[in-house]
């Protein structure tokens, strides 16, 4: 009867709010107890072009840190694709001819709002054509192109809307590259719910979430953009963050087999790649010609895990932001040929002007 009376202390003290468990589960983040190589990669193996940044500040200090920062990782050429266009962008061009004239790159941007306007077309395809004089080497497309752009009726403008068709056949014209994201991850507009892998992103980030009708489909929206791909097939289009594929390579290979001007970027997808090694670097190997590097926010502390993803055989290592990504990432160990392509190869295709004295051959 004693014994039986201290279990039940026992019991009865567990239970009490003193010794209950607290912890919520989405912050239940352990360290692994995995004893594995290895070999972090802190500076990438080959010079390379970063075709994702964005920079607001780009005087003449500003560059100069951002040339010293590049230098520590290996990074010869970065490309900010806030050109903004008009005369902040001639502005910025200036700066980097008298400052760094080989180590940056601008892409200029456009205004897709009231396209039905009279004079729209000509009016945004000559400042296209100015910004392309002033410095411009490529066009960037934010997402508000089919997510939040509209006419001057209120309807949502389209990706693959025939009133900008002027605009994508003149950057083949110019020889420039159109860089695109369109959509964004197909959970933001799935049930907020136990069966969606960014839950814990749309918790933390609750704007985010998205439903069909906001605006449209997340199929439509993908849609529109491979639609806009094909009816321009001079020009030269890189999909950016893996065109919100890279859950799903087989779909994205199918896809770049059909529409041969179907480029690329790998920029805050890098943790769709690094939970699939071996499907990811079979897709790198065939598509090793129209994939490039990129990165999207500037923290130089969140590039080593790109290189280590690309370059080694490393095995279970953290991704640096556990609401994008509670998995862990594995080493594609890509070949030098295929990583001097990703890394700057690709980039010195499609982008004019870039200098290629900076890259081994």
């Amino acid at each position: 009867m004693k014994y039986l009376y201290s279990l039940f202390s026992c019991l009865i003290l567990l239970a009490s709010p003193a010794f209950a468990q607290t912890l919520d589960w989405e912050d239940y983040d352990p360290p692994s107890t995995l004893v594995v190589p290895e070999n972090p990669v802190t500076r990438a193996k080959f010079p390379f072009v970063d075709i994702h940044s964005h920079q607001y500040r780009m005087g003449p200090s500003d560059l100069d840190r951002l040339a010293g920062q590049m230098d520590e990782m290996n990074m010869a050429i970065m490309v900010n694709l806030s050109g903004r266009g008009g005369e902040r962008l001639k502005e910025m061009a200036g700066d980097i001819r008298d400052g760094h004239p080989n180590r940056f790159v601008l892409f200029t941007n456009l205004d897709w709002n009231n396209v039905d306007v009279p004079g729209w077309q000509e009016r945004t395809v000559q400042q296209l054509v100015t910004d392309f004089k002033n410095g411009a080497k490529g066009l960037k497309v934010f997402k508000g192109l089919g997510l939040s752009n509209k006419d001057s009726k209120g309807n949502r403008v389209a990706v693959d809307d025939p009133r900008l068709d002027p605009v994508w056949a003149k950057c083949g014209e110019l020889g420039i590259p159109v860089l695109i994201h369109s959509a964004d991850p197909q959970p933001f507009w799935e049930p907020h719910d136990n069966q969606n892998e960014r839950w814990l992103e749309l918790k933390t980030h609750s704007r985010r979430k998205r439903g069909d009708d906001n605006p449209a489909p997340w199929e439509q929206i993908i849609g529109e953009q491979h639609n806009m791909f094909k009816k321009h097939p001079n020009t030269q289009f890189v999909a950016a963050h893996l065109g919100w594929l890279g859950n799903d390579l087989g779909r994205l290979g199918r896809t770049m087999d059909e529409i041969p001007n179907m480029n690329v970027g790998i920029a805050a997808v890098i943790a769709e790649l690094g939970r699939q090694p071996r499907m990811a670097k079979r897709f790198f190997e065939k598509y090793q010609d129209r994939i490039l590097f990129g990165k999207d926010s500037y923290q130089v502390h969140e590039f080593p895990t790109y290189f280590r993803v690309l370059e080694s055989d490393d095995e279970y290592f953290p991704y640096y932001k556990r609401y994008h990504a509670f998995w862990r990432m594995y080493g594609l160990d890509l070949s030098d040929e295929v990583l001097k392509k990703v890394y700057y190869k690709n980039a010195l295709r499609l982008i004019p002007g870039l200098d290629a004295s900076l890259f081994p051959e």
